[in-house]
C-alpha cells in the first residue's frame, strides 16, 4: 500500500517482529485473547533524512471493511519500538474509537494484519487521535520510505 504522491522511495527499510515471523501467527498474548499489548517491532535501515516515523496496523480482512488496530505518527526515529509500548509518537483513532493498540480480535476465521511503517521528511503535525485516513492524507509527499509486516490471527 505505497501511498499515492510519495516521493522517491529508498529502497531496503524494512521491519520484522521478534515474536513471530513474517505470515506467521502473532501469539495471542498481543490480541484480544491475551494481554492485548503491542508487539515489539524492529525497523531497520531507515532512510536518512527520515525526520519522523508513522505507523499503522489494519486488517483488511475484517466484514465490514478494513479495521484499524494501531495508528500514530511524529515518531522519533527510532529503530525499535518495546513491546507494549504505552505510548507512541501521537496516538492516531483506531476502529474502536479510541487511541493506542488494540490488537487482533477476529469473529471468525483467519484474518491478516498488516503492520506498516512509514519514513516521513516532515512532522505531520495533526492532533491526537487523528483517524488513519486523515494521517494517510497528511503524508503525502513526505514519504522517504515504507516498510510492511503481515501476521494472521485465528480466535480458534
Amino acid at each position: 500500500m505505497f501511498l499515492p504522491g510519495a516521493r522517491t522511495t529508498v529502497e531496503g527499510m524494512r521491519l520484522s517482529s521478534p515474536s513471530f515471523d513474517p505470515g506467521e501467527t502473532i501469539p495471542a498474548q498481543h490480541t484480544c485473547d491475551g494481554a492485548d499489548v503491542s508487539p515489539p517491532l524492529a525497523i531497520e535501515d531507515i532512510p536518512e533524512g527520515a525526520v519522523c516515523l508513522a505507523l499503522v496496523m489494519d486488517d483488511p480482512d475484517a466484514p465490514m471493511g478494513t479495521w484499524d488496530h494501531w495508528v500514530a505518527y511524529d515518531i522519533p526515529v527510532v529503530g525499535e519500538v518495546p513491546e507494549g509500548i504505552g505510548s507512541l509518537g501521537t496516538p492516531g483513532g483506531n476502529s474502536w474509537r479510541r487511541t493506542g493498540y488494540g490488537g487482533p480480535c477476529p469473529p471468525s476465521g483467519v484474518h491478516r494484519y498488516f503492520f506498516r511503517v512509514y519514513a516521513l521528511d516532515a512532522r505531520l503535525g495533526l492532533p491526537e487521535g487523528a483517524a488513519k485516513k486523515k494521517v494517510l492524507k497528511a503524508m503525502q509527499g513526505h514519504v522517504l520510505a515504507e516498510a510492511t509486516l503481515m501476521g494472521r490471527y485465528s480466535r480458534r
